[in-house]
């Protein structure tokens, strides 16, 4: 019996859209600069946090890790992906700063 590879494709543009809305990585795209924030540096991307969704700006490369994939799959089913608020993690603020913590 051959094994199937998991199709990631669908994770992945919603993942190249929030980083395109939220982040300096639209900007090397041609997107219009104008709606993207001046204080996300590059390589960096913004995220609410917590039931005052309190804003953290993030490196992109904690997307790899496994921890935070969780943390973005329970962000698509409890908020979707599609929506103007910014990406919402569903996560306490202790929790989500100890986790990236951790994992930098």
């Amino acid at each position: 019996m051959a094994l199937r590879k998991p199709n990631k494709l669908p994770q992945t543009a919603a993942l190249k859209q929030i980083l395109k809305r939220c982040s300096s990585f639209g900007k090397k795209h041609g997107n219009d600069q104008q709606s993207l924030p001046d204080d996300v540096p590059k390589g960096h991307f913004a995220v609410y946090v917590g039931e005052n969704r309190s804003r953290y700006i993030i490196p992109i490369s904690l997307l790899d890790h496994p921890d935070f994939q969780t943390l973005l799959q329970r962000a698509e089913e409890e908020y979707g992906f599609k929506h103007s608020m910014g990406l919402t993690i569903p996560c306490e603020e202790v929790v989500f700063r100890s986790l990236t913590a951790m994992i930098r």
